[in-house]
């Protein structure tokens, strides 16, 4: 079972040498003519020239102002900081690592036997992994903020239905290609678009300390939802325990529309001058 995870860690070990190196890093360490060429190959000459001269600005900038974990606090940057850990906590909590994590318990909850559950959570695998290669090419077709919402929209839809299933005590087919859908629905949005959101939205100043308590947010949030479950389900029922789930994901759809901006086709400059004002 390890051997085989060989294969995909020499494979990305590999790929990363035709990975470019960052633009950003490039500016900052005067290596503008490789900066330049890297960009001018992704939106042509007069795209490159602009991007670069934005960055070298920012980089100015941020020789000015060094970030400490203090300026966090200031106002302006704590409403992005709550929104990027917002995006981090809800990922996890949207409930989908329960399905991952507690397999049979939602297996058998449905009415499946181990021979079954064996075979469907081999299923919600390989769904689970076609379902991010489409968020792959729909990513810049429907942009960050739809498939965000797509995301919590459609488990609000299914969770409500999927806990209705659980309290009518329903059993069969029908429950797994719930489970299904709601797999698919979260990875081709929350899982791959959250870690892209949270890699666009801060500032550059303030980037590398922002993102790092996103992402502490997001796996205290994972190991909180992955220790809870089990008291949930005994306290709450599998359809309360998905019905709680829902109102999660509702609350998270609203906080989308309402406060993250669609951050496709902008530069991290842009975003920052949206974001922060």
């Amino acid at each position: 079972m390890f051997g085989a995870e060989t294969f995909f860690a020499v494979g990305f070990f590999f790929l990363m040498f035709f990975v470019p190196e960052s633009p950003r890093w490039l500016v900052k360490y005067g290596q503008d003519d490789r900066a330049l060429e890297i960009m001018t190959r992704v939106g042509g000459e007069q795209f490159a020239r602009r991007e670069v001269a934005d960055i070298r600005d920012t980089l100015a900038k941020e020789e000015i102002a060094r970030v400490r974990y203090s300026d966090l606090w200031e106002p302006k940057l704590l409403k992005i900081i709550v929104l990027g850990v917002f995006l981090a906590v809800f990922q996890q909590w949207c409930g989908i690592n329960v399905i991952f994590n507690y397999a049979q318990e939602v297996f058998s909850a449905a009415g499946y036997g181990v021979s079954s559950m064996m075979f469907n959570i081999v299923i919600t695998g390989v769904v689970n992994l076609v379902a991010t290669f489409v968020a792959i090419f729909t990513v810049d077709r429907f942009g960050r903020r739809g498939l965000m919402l797509i995301g919590f929209g459609g488990l609000t839809v299914i969770y409500a239905v999927l806990g209705t299933g659980y309290y009518l005590e329903s059993r069969g087919l029908h429950m797994l290609i719930l489970v299904i859908l709601a797999i698919a629905c979260y990875a081709m949005s929350l899982a791959p678009i959250t870690w892209v959101l949270i890699s666009e939205i801060f500032p550059n100043r303030i980037r590398g300390a922002a993102m790092a308590v996103a992402v502490f947010s997001l796996w205290v949030g994972c190991t909180a939802l992955t220790f809870s479950f089990p008291f949930l389900n005994r306290s709450l029922g599998s359809y309360g325990t998905f019905w709680l789930f829902d109102v999660i994901c509702a609350v998270g759809f609203f906080i989308v529309w309402a406060k993250l901006p669609e951050t496709k086709g902008k530069s991290l400059e842009q975003i920052e001058r949206e974001l922060v004002g």
